[in-house]
């Protein structure tokens, strides 16, 4: 990344970046500035509603009797809203309006970050579809109301037959539920999420008609500490993004987990409802579409949580209508400490969108589609498109292991020495798209035992690279002896060209979990190694 600051912010830059183009309208849209209140702050002695801050733009061609819909969009983790109507040129060209806004914390809006909780940034978002619903030149949906009037039974020569029962169907246009959709990346992508849900939460169904988000989470805590282990380069980062927008809870759980390595129990229960997980585990699912851009090099959101988003967050029937959709970026650090690689790049978007673009201009297309109903030719709705570390571009129906392969034994040192490649036995060519598993007899003497997994390719152990960037960890607190445990591993997209082999890496440290590895030196040894592989 070019800076500092960019690798911070990556999602805004993604998303209003991947807007800004020269305007062409025949007439400026409308420019709108405005506040309104929501739910007060808990975390501060700030009495009073919280005001969040949005811009509006209005198509030049918007009006009373010439309706549009309009999508919601919001910033990164530590950005602003976009206040230029340049930025949304595209959009506004195509007739579709815009609402930007100021997550709670961050620019004009006031209080601080819950980090997406249905309390706050939840009723937040609500708050601004209302603000759409009000404008009298948004499209709304209708509510079907259907009524029946009892007919007259049988009864003399000349109702012989009787009156059948007369049925009556009327439309509505329901005045609080406009045609909304929602863009956005990361932090940006999780509003769309928390949005959505505790409409679906409170109330049995979401004003939402389709959302596009990019490089967010499922589950907020296992993306920052996946199997309670920090993923500190990333923690660290967002930590000092976060400027003056943490609550106290995050403030103190910063602390305690940088001078740990574990994830505080408060930040589990903080981060417990702040993401798809929660409300999956409850029991609900939204029945919209949605489009998926999810990065495979993102080493802070990687593709397993957007793959979870698009498999256990939607009904079967929302997700025939989605597209999945994964490139190469997002949140990107390089990894040095296992080497890895992954090219930048988002091939899979110009297969989706007929050979050309991005992911931003699917976007438009899939709203274009379900928002004013056009037919814009899209294809690959229900599959999975996912970029490979090479560059290229992976369909598949099912991202699912295919293929199993054994060693013996794998073992490692603990809290520091070498990363260890373990040839499968898989020779190029091959292809790997989805999510793989390890399954095996752990044995840790150890206290507090870590070490870190990826699938690697190479000609040699001694060249061997993990893919995309990303490694996963293993933790067990107390000593183990012959447990068979299952452990996860980074989900990635690589094809394997000949020449070339497919490794298991094993680690005692990482980069992006910097200072965390093992509390205790020894050895961990996994007997009866049994790796499985989404092979296509």
């Amino acid at each position: 990344m070019p800076t500092p600051r960019l690798a911070l912010v990556v999602s805004a830059a993604l998303v209003a970046g991947a807007f800004a183009v020269p305007s062409s309208a025949a007439a400026a849209p409308t420019t709108i500035n405005g506040c309104v209140d929501s739910v007060p702050e808990t975390d501060t002695l700030e009495a009073g509603p919280v005001k969040i801050c949005y811009t509006l733009f209005k198509p030049a061609t918007a009006a009373p009797d010439n309706q549009v819909p309009v999508v919601l969009h919001s910033h990164g983790w530590g950005g602003s809203r976009t206040t230029t109507a340049s930025s949304f040129t595209k959009w506004l060209d195509a007739g579709i309006g815009v609402l930007s806004f100021d997550q709670r914390g961050f620019g004009e809006s006031g209080g601080k970050a819950h980090v997406e909780d249905p309390a706050f940034e939840g009723q937040d978002t609500k708050r601004m579809v209302d603000v759409v619903a009000a404008q009298d030149w948004v499209l709304h949906d209708t509510v079907t109301t259907t009524t029946t009037v009892p007919g007259i039974p049988g009864k003399g020569k000349k109702n012989k037959g009787g009156t059948p029962d007369t049925t009556t169907t009327t439309e509505t246009v329901d005045p609080r539920d406009p045609r909304v959709g929602a863009i956005g990346g990361s932090y940006g992508g999780g509003y769309q999420f928390v949005g959505a849900f505790t409409e679906l939460m409170e109330s049995g169904k979401t004003r939402f008609d389709a959302l596009a988000p990019e490089i967010t989470w499922f589950d907020l805590g296992e993306s920052l500490a996946p199997r309670d282990v920090v993923r500190t380069a990333w923690v660290s980062a967002l930590y000092a993004a976060g400027a003056n927008a943490h609550t106290t809870t995050v403030h103190q759980g910063f602390a305690q987990g940088a001078a740990t390595g574990q994830w505080p129990a408060e930040m589990a229960e903080f981060f417990k409802d702040n993401g798809p997980a929660y409300h999956v585990a409850q029991g609900r699912r939204l029945d919209i579409p949605v489009a998926f851009g999810q990065g495979i090099t993102d080493n802070l959101f990687p593709l397993d949580q957007g793959l979870q988003n698009y498999d256990k967050a939607l009904t079967p029937e929302a997700r025939a209508k989605s597209l999945f959709i994964g490139y190469n970026g997002g949140h990107v650090l390089p990894s040095a400490l296992p080497a890895g690689f992954g090219v930048a790049g988002d091939p899979c978007s110009k297969v989706v969108n007929g050979g050309t673009g991005s992911f931003s201009d699917v976007a438009l297309r899939f709203m274009k589609l379900n928002l004013l109903g056009q037919d814009t030719g899209l294809t690959g709705f229900g599959r999975y498109h996912l970029a490979t570390a090479d560059g290229g571009c992976s369909i598949v129906d099912s991202v699912k292991p295919t293929t199993s392969y054994t060693l013996p034994t794998v073992a490692t040192t603990t809290a520091a020495g070498a990363p260890i490649a373990w040839d499968l036995g898989a020779a190029g060519p091959l292809k790997v798209a989805g999510s793989p598993t390890l399954t095996a007899t752990v044995t840790a003497a150890g206290v507090d035992t870590r070490a870190f997994f990826a699938l690697s390719v190479g000609t040699t152990p001694a060249d061997a690279q993990i893919v995309q960037n990303n490694t996963l960890p293993f933790q067990s607190l107390l000593p183990v002896v012959g447990q068979r445990l299952t452990i996860k591993l980074p989900s990635v997209a690589v094809d394997v060209p000949a020449g070339k082999k497919l490794f298991l890496t094993v680690s005692p440290v990482a980069d992006m979990f910097g200072g965390h590895g093992s509390r205790t030196p020894g050895a961990l040894v996994l007997q009866d190694v049994r790796v499985d592989v989404p092979q296509h």
